[in-house]
């Protein structure tokens, strides 16, 4: 089972409810779930079908902000000193200890409003579209 706390910190219109997010993130661990078995030929690549298994209970936030606070993270992170329209932070935890945290992913509501507008995109399909990417990047 998935957790997906979403933080809603931006004031942008149309923003994806909480039952989206989650189906979004949930199509992803379902299809690197899928197929899994022993795959030992090719142990020291990781594919979808060897990649390790998710915990059965697994945490993700899902941060949704405006360019500044996009802008700040990715000057910090990335030192790339603008809004970016996705950031990817996977959760590393310290030798020894399992915690049920995949990681966080932090998206501009802005940039992704101008970004489907300028790409003729339907809004809907960009942010399924960042959702998926961004949690894509938490599994490696």
């Amino acid at each position: 089972m998935i957790d997906v706390d979403i933080q809603y910190a931006s004031d942008e219109p149309d923003l994806p409810h909480q039952e989206s997010l989650t189906h979004w993130v949930n199509t992803v661990l379902k299809a690197h779930h899928k197929g899994k078995g022993d795959n030992t030929e090719n142990a020291n690549t990781l594919t979808p079908q060897n990649a390790p298994l998710l915990p059965s209970s697994v945490e993700l936030t899902i941060r949704i902000v405006d360019e500044a606070e996009s802008k700040q993270l990715n000057d910090t992170w990335r030192q790339c000193p603008k809004p970016t329209n996705v950031l990817s932070f996977p959760f590393e935890s310290p030798p020894g200890v399992e915690l049920p945290l995949l990681g966080d992913i932090v998206i501009c509501a802005p940039l992704v409003a101008r970004e489907a507008a300028e790409q003729y995109k339907s809004l809907v399909a960009h942010w399924a579209h960042l959702v998926i990417h961004g949690t894509l990047h938490l599994l490696g």
